[in-house]
């Protein structure tokens, strides 16, 4: 959190749960590469993953700057907190995320927003430069942006060789062509709330993909079932029920 957030605002949290879902993904990373391992050696082990782990490791290059450089990153806002042309910038209408960096395509975004000045600008000559002179770039790019709206901006910056994209909600992300392509909202039927959507999975396998054939159970749905497929008897189930137990 100390580094998320806008230069002196203080600690933000992020938007989503980074290291629960991180601490997931770790585990079953950790469990494939046991299995892998267990194909060798012909032995078992236990694997062991924590949130507090998953945490420092989703921090990458930040943490990778202090262990290595001794810097300790602070809040950045919406700019890379190493390369400051890349980052959030305001068009006419919208604010888009560019990549700027590095020196060749600092110098093909010039040319696509008539910024020809900008590459004869000294204190814009380098990769170092730029970085020296982080807030006087950001206003000179942010006034070449202004111009024009942010989708002809995207579209024209991207036939540049420019990485750009826009800030979508989520509503426009799942209207995109690419994630509906990608069938990343999966019809089922729920048997309360009908027929609905849910988040499909993120990884697509050619000869076995996944299937989201029902949504979850409600709470004790499945208990029955459950509790036969552990050996339980429909009179000990029943039982159970009597006393209140499941």
């Amino acid at each position: 959190m100390s580094i998320t957030g806008l230069p002196g605002q203080g600690p933000v949290r992020a938007g989503i749960p980074v290291d629960d879902l991180s601490a997931g993904l770790f585990t079953a990373i950790g469990i494939l590469l046991a299995l892998i391992e267990r194909q060798r050696s012909g032995r078992g082990q236990w694997l062991h993953s924590s949130l507090l782990q998953a945490q420092i490791a989703m921090l990458d290059f930040q943490a990778a700057r202090w262990l290595v450089a001794g810097v300790v990153p602070g809040q950045a806002g919406n700019n890379h907190p190493m390369a400051i042309t890349t980052g959030l910038f305001q068009t006419a209408d919208e604010p888009i995320n560019v990549c700027a960096d590095p020196q060749q395509i600092w110098e093909r975004f010039c040319h696509a927003v008539e910024g020809e000045d900008l590459l004869e600008d000294p204190r814009f000559a380098t990769d170092k430069l730029r970085s020296e002179n982080g807030a006087a770039v950001v206003e000179a790019m942010t006034a070449k942006l202004a111009r024009r709206k942010g989708r002809d901006w995207i579209e024209i910056l991207n036939q540049a060789g420019v990485p750009s994209g826009p800030i979508n909600r989520i509503d426009q992300v799942f209207a995109d062509p690419q994630v509906q392509h990608l069938g990343m909202a999966r019809p089922v039927t729920h048997p309360i709330l009908g027929e609905i959507d849910l988040v499909g999975q993120p990884v697509t396998l050619t000869r076995t993909p996944s299937r989201m054939e029902s949504a979850a159970p409600e709470p004790g749905e499945a208990t029955e079932e459950v509790l036969l497929a552990l050996g339980y008897a429909k009179a000990e189930i029943a039982a159970l029920r009597e006393k209140q137990v499941v």
